[in-house]
């Protein structure tokens, strides 16, 4: 179980986990060690998470929402399973994190009377200046 809040968690059925060697950084043990981990996260079945969470969840994952509706978190910045494993973990629940927050809603705003007054004035040279390219009258 990971927990997200005090008011959600993740069960485990939800999460796997598969572990593979690591890029980069390593000495011997680079070929040897399958340290990196690659965290599966079933976010469209999830019963924990309301769909307007699951909306944001998914534009908050970006390319790591697959088409099946999971959400992939990869971590192999440390040379030990354990540090990859809680890493990948924390970086999972940081996205649940985010996306538990709905976002503000906007408040519209209202022009000030200087900006229109801006607004008009350039608008009346603008007219100024395109009524000065007429045609030009011969007898003048």
């Amino acid at each position: 179980m990971l927990r997200i809040t005090d008011t959600v968690a993740l069960a485990d059925w939800e999460i796997t986990e598969t572990f593979h060697r690591a890029s980069g950084p390593g000495g011997q043990n680079v070929n040897k060690v399958s340290s990196a981990v690659t965290l599966r996260f079933e976010a469209a079945r999830s019963p924990n998470l309301s769909p307007a969470v699951k909306a944001r969840l998914r534009r908050l994952a970006g390319r790591r929402w697959t088409t099946e509706g999971a959400l992939i978190v990869t971590s192999d910045r440390f040379r030990s399973q354990p540090l990859n494993r809680e890493d990948a973990r924390e970086k999972l629940a940081a996205l649940v994190r985010a996306a538990l927050t709905p976002p503000r809603p906007r408040i519209p705003t209202r022009p000030g009377r200087g900006a229109i007054e801006r607004r008009l004035r350039a608008k009346a040279s603008r007219s100024a200046k395109k009524a000065l390219r007429g045609p030009v009258d011969p007898e003048e």
